[in-house]
């Protein structure tokens, strides 16, 4: 079996992806913007979803992936390609890497401009809160927070294992909602709580309860910094 069938044997999850061919290139921007601004990524044109090799032209579709990665996608993506044969059909095989440049965004169907990222073999539009997870990253900055009887009380809350979701994280802690994404992104940033989607939407739970304990120790300012990527 060669190297580009052990891909297709794969199947589709967190960093792959097939495409039969791009007739879009405003619409492949999503699963490349997905790409670079989560883990990184390889997209399979000339495939169906069930793995089976249909090719392309390549000089086409590599068009349209430049086309998507310049002019659709702020800031631009880079990329790498390469082309495989497969019983003598072409499969055009493209590399997007995790982006020290994050978030990218793309328009939607209505034209604005957004992030997404991928969980799994799916794509969602990035909560206000996750894109400014990866800004604050991208600045490092060491910013504060106020610390009183409601921030503990939420705290609290995640200890016992609850799930919550956003307005219920602004109410309990008495935040104005544009203030309670900033808490959010420092918690998430400092690896302390994590996201997950699910039935109920998106909901922030417990990730680290002995960082959350050194936090309330030591106090917002003094807080070691995690080591992330």
């Amino acid at each position: 079996m060669s190297y580009v069938q052990q891909m297709i044997e794969e199947g589709e999850h967190q960093t792959q992806d097939f495409k039969m061919r791009i007739d879009d290139a405003a619409k492949i921007a999503r699963t490349l913007v997905a790409f670079a601004n989560t883990d990184g990524g390889r997209l399979l044109i000339g495939v169906k979803d069930n793995g089976a090799v249909t090719g392309i032209n390549q000089e086409e579709e590599y068009h349209m992936i430049d086309l998507a990665c310049q002019s659709h996608c702020k800031p631009a993506i880079p990329f790498d390609v390469q082309v495989w044969k497969v019983e003598g059909r072409s499969v055009l095989e493209v590399q997007i890497p995790r982006s020290a440049n994050r978030p990218h965004f793309c328009e939607d169907e209505n034209g604005k401009w957004q992030a997404y990222l991928r969980r799994e073999d799916r794509i969602h539009r990035a909560s206000p809160v996750q894109v400014k997870v990866w800004q604050y990253e991208m600045r490092m900055d060491r910013s504060e927070f106020r610390y009183d009887q409601f921030i503990g009380k939420l705290f609290n809350a995640w200890r016992d294992g609850r799930q919550l979701r956003f307005q219920q994280v602004a109410r309990m802690a008495r935040l104005r909602y544009e203030d309670a994404e900033d808490l959010l992104c420092l918690l998430i940033v400092w690896n302390i709580i994590e996201w997950e989607r699910g039935a109920r939407g998106l909901v922030y739970q417990l990730a680290d309860a002995s960082a959350l304990d050194e936090l309330e120790t030591r106090g917002p300012e003094q807080f070691r910094w995690k080591n992330y990527s």
